[in-house]
């Protein structure tokens, strides 16, 4: 139902140049740079890690070494390690087809504050090897009753080595607002104010912002919860509900925006939730605008979407995309 109606915005479909399929990688490349290096991948092998940097990790953590070592799945590795974590002490580490290194620890056993510093203190290790980024993964729960990942995670990433759309919307004097991940994501540059939580409240956070952000200011969101829970789990209905939730609730946001005000929603990578494995999927986004009129696009660039938003706002873009919106 409703798919003969006539569209009420711009669409397209957006292509990256960057070789990644990656959280930094689509966002960077989505704020105007593409990422100017290959990522370091740990290999598929056992372990996983240069002995030297395991050793690091385990002296940071002041452990006897680490469980891991190896790709993996968070929520499997849990089930498989859990109890050897409470065990132990000794903190999870595991990597996946992405450039990450994940550290699993239970906020009561290992604790919360000190697993945020101990990744705190070994990011730029591993950004130095060109990782895009360090995760704290905390859990909770029993070896009985089973373990669950908590909202308290947090990204260690690679700060980006240009400006992005971030800073040039600040540094033309206006306010930035970051929603979700993007905070972590950008290692916090050029963005003021940042807000966090589940997808739900996430989506109550934007509400907010789009009665109350200043005049000119970007508002920057990202809903993880497509990915984290469904996309790399292959649930296929669960992802079907969740967009059917996003639909729903995006839709009153868009009767409420100002004249002059811009919505545009695209994705930084694909996670087909009926592909196989578990890894993000490498494919085109899609770019939906609503404010600018109504139109195909065709296929555009992830760099052309920062591009759009700094002609949107007025403000001069530095990176190599071009504005796909029309003239006012």
């Amino acid at each position: 139902p409703g798919l003969g109606a006539d569209p009420r915005g711009l669409c397209g479909a957006a292509s990256e140049v960057s070789p990644g399929k990656d959280t930094p990688s689509g966002h960077w490349e989505l704020a105007g740079l593409p990422v100017p290096w290959d990522w370091h991948y740990f290999p598929e092998t056992r372990p996983a890690f240069p002995a030297d940097l395991s050793a690091a990790v385990a002296a940071a953590a002041g452990s006897g070494g680490i469980l891991g070592n190896c790709h993996a799945s968070g929520t499997v590795i849990l089930e498989q390690l859990g109890a050897e974590h409470m065990r132990s002490g000794w903190p999870i580490c595991y990597t996946s087809a992405d450039s990450v290194f994940q550290i699993a620890a239970h906020e009561e056993r290992f604790g919360l504050k000190r697993l945020l510093e101990l990744c705190q203190a070994v990011a730029p290790r591993l950004h130095a090897m060109k990782v895009g980024r360090v995760i704290a993964r905390p859990f909770v729960g029993s070896v009985e009753a089973g373990f669950t990942r908590t909202a308290n995670r947090h990204d260690y990433a690679i700060r980006p080595p240009q400006p992005v759309l971030t800073n040039w919307v600040q540094q033309a004097g206006r306010r930035v607002y970051a929603v979700g991940k993007i905070g972590d994501i950008f290692s916090m540059e050029g963005i003021d104010e940042l807000r966090k939580g589940t997808d739900a409240e996430l989506m109550q956070h934007l509400a907010d912002l789009v009665a109350t952000a200043e005049e000119g200011s970007l508002t920057f969101a990202n809903f993880v919860e497509f990915d984290s829970l469904y996309g790399h789990r292959r649930d296929v209905s669960g992802y079907a509900r969740a967009l059917e939730w996003f639909d729903t609730s995006v839709g009153p946001l868009l009767a409420r925006l100002r004249p002059g005000d811009l919505m545009l929603f695209t994705a930084d990578h694909g996670n087909d939730p009926s592909w196989t494995g578990t890894d993000h999927t490498r494919e085109r986004v899609p770019v939906l605008v609503a404010g600018r009129g109504a139109g195909p696009l065709g296929q555009v660039a992830f760099a052309d979407v920062a591009a759009s938003i700094a002609d949107h706002l007025d403000v001069p873009a530095q990176g190599p995309g071009r504005s796909f919106l029309p003239a006012r």
